[in-house]
């Protein structure tokens, strides 16, 4: 039964503006802020989150990941997938962009749902030991270190979408999130007594493009991680990006990577030994293999596109030795639907 620890810790960032258009369908009609966002954010993450955010598992665990919320004035299948994550014990969250529409109302209501979801969360893992400070329930060091409700974070950890970089939307997504460029680790202790290192990839695919900075920070080997003799120190890697990868279909309409890019990221996933991909931004679902990796393509997990209840949520289950996904149903409908 996996057990969970959360060490993070999150600063406070400046907040940067950039404005990029995008069709009613969802293709980049122009745009390259790509490059400031990946600037700020890998300067935001080397100063404030490298070496400082780890997850930390105990033997077999799962996290669970969604797409395309695009939350506005209804926030319930967000909302659901915390309360599902939460119910089942899951390490972490995964979103894949789309998280909101742009209107300051609806970030509002974003960051309020992310504030109450930790509230839940806190209790159910953290012993409160005075007004100030708490100690981790799972927590198997005989003196656990004390930290502060701030210190802890609610492991919801996205990237960020074409939509929700419109009408100057970074800057209330980067208020909220910070980086939309970074890695996370997760520390396995084994019950032999082994530990494992899993790997977390976060890219910034907003604007159909990686852009120049993002592919030399990629090819400086930002992300390798890898020890001195050139292995990687990886049991698993996850790379969780917005923009698809591959077409789900010939036909669909809405954008991918250019060619170029398409080719360096395969090439790369491999370079990673990725185990599996996520993506979103079709709101179609997708699921194939190429040259060793898995690739899961997720349906829009909003109730404005998908009213009716339906498998929009997957759950990685990571095994010592092998990998496994299941679909998870959300059962939440719109209001108007209700009646």
């Amino acid at each position: 039964m996996k057990k969970i620890l959360i060490l993070s810790i999150l600063a406070a960032a400046a907040v940067l503006s950039a404005c990029e258009k995008v069709s009613p369908a969802g293709i980049l009609m122009a745009g390259t802020a790509v490059e400031d966002r990946v600037k700020m954010s890998n300067l935001f993450y080397k100063e404030h989150m490298d070496d400082h955010t780890v997850l930390m598992a105990f033997g077999d665990y799962t996290f669970i990941v969604g797409a395309d919320s695009h939350l506005a004035t209804d926030s319930g299948r967000l909302d659901e997938m915390m309360a599902i994550g939460l119910e089942n014990e899951d390490l972490f969250y995964a979103h894949l962009g789309d998280l909101a529409d742009t209107k300051a109302e609806y970030y509002s209501t974003l960051d309020s749902l992310l504030k109450e979801a930790k509230k839940r969360y806190v209790p159910k893992y953290y012993t409160q030991i005075n007004e100030y400070e708490y100690v981790s329930k799972l927590n198997q060091d005989e003196h656990p270190r004390p930290v502060t409700y701030d210190e802890i974070t609610f492991p919801f950890f996205p990237v960020v979408g074409n939509h929700d970089i419109t009408h100057n939307g970074w800057a209330l997504w980067s208020n909220i999130f910070y980086s939309s460029f970074y890695e996370i680790d997760v520390i396995d202790f084994l019950p032999e007594g082994d530990i494992a290192f899993d790997h977390l990839i976060f890219l910034d695919s907003a604007s159909g493009t990686l852009g120049k900075t993002q592919i030399d920070l990629i090819n400086q080997g930002v992300l390798d991680g890898k020890y001195a003799d050139g292995e990687s120190m990886y049991r698993y890697t996850f790379v969780f990006s917005h923009t698809n990868i591959f077409r789900p279909q010939f036909f669909e309409f809405a954008s991918t990577f250019t060619r170029e890019e398409t080719f360096f990221l395969l090439d790369q996933f491999e370079k990673w030994n990725v185990s599996a991909v996520f993506c979103g931004h079709v709101h179609t679902w997708d699921e194939r293999n190429f040259n060793g990796v898995h690739y899961l393509t997720l349906e829009a997990m909003s109730e404005r596109n998908n009213p009716e209840p339906g498998n929009y949520l997957v759950r990685m289950h990571v095994g010592e030795d092998e990998l496994a996904w299941t679909p998870v149903k959300m059962n939440y409908t719109p209001k108007n639907k209700k009646k």
